[in-house]
């Protein structure tokens, strides 16, 4: 498996935003491995961080905006295409305003800025989200349709059609991502004169000039619409050339329009937050149906991960019985939680727990119906991850692990007696300094019933 990947150093980029027109600096920072996207807003207090998550779509009009305990990101598109498109895993964005500068209206300065900073390799491998079957979302009131099939690697159709005479029907394929930069990355947003109209009227496209947006003039351009034009992109004059572009903006493909719309396709799902392997081929996109489409398909990955049980040979003899365990951990009966590891390797551990009647917390957590209490398969989970962190030392008998932390702890189904508990803890990020983080998933009857993330600290006994 190809390997997760960040930034060598931090960059930074300045500009416009394209509808709020503020000054707005921009600022690329590594990031550690299974952290993702995350922006920052500098200028608020406290430093507040929206992830890059689907979950926090609020708004599709005119770019894909987030929004989080009330701080929001807004056109956030074309960053993130970058940032896929440089299969780059794990980036800090921070900003010191709501809106990323626009540029010139692509992900090109972005990807430029990426590049100076350096990519390198970080240690945990990537995680891909592998296409079985198509998985489809269809617009009924627009006609826009968006797919999703399975490939080899990372592809992208997109087909527009506007049914003008300026702008009629186009396409645009990626057929590997590595082609991003070279392809895709120059394509620049664009809008309709009758849309641009409507932008300025409301307030809007505060930073925009002719040269950060490509303006198709798809209706007759009058005299005073052409005087607005001249003050809100403040130029002296305004035409429009043959191929009915406002003013004199060369195109860098002739299908640019199409090309961008796979940019803000490729942007609009790396708020799944999972490479995809597999085709997507989308019919008519937009914002909105990008990010329903992520919505659909983030939801489908999180299932598939739920019930992606592993499996496991339980009478095969174990790497670890309960003496050698107790040989390890402090524990002792009736509080030693793990009876065998069958599975150890530098980043996982797996081990079983044989939940009996015979357990004594049984006796008082209700005895009418026996239920294990949720801490104890909590504090079973940790005294398997003891054993995978104290891996890393020589003499792990020296030496004791204390919880820091517990994140994202969730209870999904009851564990009584007569179960089976099979523990798996990995790594989230190599060990430093005695501190290791594990995501940890507790499964009994073919089902999760248990998960959390765990922090610890290895100590050294006096």
């Amino acid at each position: 498996m190809a390997k997760q990947q960040t930034i060598r150093k931090e960059v930074s980029l300045k500009g416009v935003g394209l509808h709020t027109g503020k000054e707005v600096t921009l600022t690329f920072k590594p990031a550690p491995n299974n952290s993702g996207y995350t922006f920052v807003r500098t200028d608020l207090e406290g430093h507040p961080a929206i992830e890059a998550d689907v979950a926090y779509v609020v708004n599709t009009q005119r770019g894909t905006n987030l929004e989080k305990d009330g701080v929001s990101i807004q056109t956030s598109e074309h960053v993130l295409a970058a940032c896929v498109g440089l299969e780059i895993d794990n980036l800090i964005i921070e900003l010191d305003a709501a809106e990323p500068p626009i540029m010139d209206g692509s992900s090109k300065f972005f990807v430029e800025a990426l590049e100076e900073a350096g990519i390198e390799e970080q240690e945990c491998d990537r995680e891909e989200y592998v296409v079985k079957e198509v998985i489809k979302y269809t617009n009924e009131e627009t006609g826009s349709e968006i797919l999703v099939m399975p490939a080899d690697e990372y592809q992208v159709t997109t087909m527009v059609d506007f049914e003008t005479k300026v702008l009629g029907t186009q396409n645009a394929s990626l057929h590997k991502i590595s082609d991003f930069k070279t392809e895709i990355a120059d394509s620049r947003t664009f809008s309709f004169l009758h849309e641009l109209e409507t932008l300025l009227e409301h307030g809007l496209i505060k930073g925009g000039d002719l040269n950060n947006a490509i303006v198709y003039v798809d209706k007759e351009l009058s005299p005073d619409t052409m005087e607005k034009l001249r003050g809100a992109f403040k130029k002296d004059n305004i035409s429009v050339k043959p191929n009915g572009i406002l003013d004199n903006l060369t195109l860098h493909h002739p299908n640019e329009a199409a090309r961008h719309k796979l940019l803000d396709v490729i942007g609009d799902l790396a708020l799944i937050g999972t490479r995809i392997r597999g085709k997507v081929i989308a019919n008519k996109p937009g914002h909105f149906v990008n990010t329903e489409f992520a919505k659909k398909l983030s939801k489908i990955i999180k299932a598939e991960k739920r019930n992606n049980i592993p499996h496991y040979d339980l009478e095969k003899e174990p790497l670890m019985d309960i003496n050698e365990i107790m040989n390890i951990l402090p524990h002792r009966p009736p509080f030693v939680l793990v009876d065998k590891i069958i599975e150890l390797t530098e980043d996982t551990v797996v081990g079983v727990k044989n939940v009996t009647m015979n357990e004594p917390f049984f006796v008082g957590h209700f005895p009418g119906k026996p239920v294990m209490p949720g801490v104890l398969q909590v504090e079973a989970m940790a005294q398997t991850g003891g054993i995978l962190a104290l891996k890393s030392v020589p003499d792990p008998e020296n030496y004791l692990t204390f919880f820091m932390k517990i994140d994202n702890v969730k209870f999904k189904r009851q564990v009584v007696p007569g179960d089976t508990l099979i523990f798996k803890l990995e790594l989230m990020a190599p060990i430093r300094r005695g501190i290791c983080q594990m995501q940890a998933y507790a499964y009994a009857n073919g089902k999760l019933v248990t998960e959390a993330i765990l922090m610890a600290q290895i100590v050294k006994q006096k």
